[in-house]
């Protein structure tokens, strides 16, 4: 396991960062450019300058960070299901088989928010070369805050971003009288708290009352006398 220590000013991750192809700052003092690869030039024929140098050697399906390390984590892992013979399984990497892509990137998405901290943002980049946006998102489990939305290219293939952030849940029981809960708690896809918040009338969360707070009503101070 990688010491906090040696992260210092290291909070964002590249948890699968191939060549780096989309990066424009390609050697971000503050990243931690990961792959599972290490691969000089010349190993893609097609594609001789391109190399994949990582940070860190590890597999993000295992990573050697200690929880809740990063602020920012970019997730981009390979989408392809074949037999590894065309360019964009060489420069990318691929799976044999539709349950193999499926394991791979459940666990590759949750050990990312395991090592995502407390309000950080996770930015997802998926190909609907093999699985489409729907069942990808489902297999993750989580809802994104937002993202490409816009129906595919029937003939062309897509690349789609989404954008998670790991918001804590506090169990509503344990909150005090004046406490506020934060925004976004219950959306849809977060962590489901142990219990919902109560139902307000539609009274109560119409009213201008002031002391109706994001839909939770809080007692007014007694009148001293």
């Amino acid at each position: 396991m990688i010491d906090k220590t040696e992260l210092k000013n290291k909070f964002i991750l590249d948890a699968c960062c191939g060549g780096r192809m989309f990066w424009l700052d390609k050697n971000n003092p503050h990243t931690i450019f990961q792959d599972i690869r290490d691969m000089e030039r010349g190993f893609c024929k097609h594609s001789p300058e391109y190399s994949v140098k990582p940070d860190v050697v590890g597999d993000f399906k295992n990573m050697q960070f200690p929880d809740k390390s990063f602020k920012l984590i970019v997730f981009d892992p390979p989408h392809l299901i074949e037999k590894g013979t065309s360019i964009m399984s060489k420069k990318y990497g691929y799976y044999k088989s539709l349950e193999d892509l499926k394991n791979d990137v459940k666990k590759g998405f949750d050990e990312c928010w395991r090592v995502l901290d407390d309000y950080g943002v996770l930015i997802f980049k998926w190909n609907e070369g093999s699985v489409k946006r729907k069942e990808i998102i489902e297999l993750i489990g989580k809802q994104p805050l937002f993202g490409q939305t816009g129906a595919s290219n029937k003939n062309k293939v897509v690349t789609i971003w989404f954008c998670f952030m790991k918001i804590p849940i506090a169990n509503p029981s344990t909150l005090n009288p004046t406490d506020s809960i934060p925004t976004g708690e219950f959306n849809k896809g977060l962590e489901v708290p142990p219990s919902a918040p109560p139902k307000l009338s539609p009274t109560e969360i119409t009213s201008p009352n002031p002391n109706i707070i994001r839909n939770r009503l809080i007692p007014t101070k007694k009148s001293e006398t």
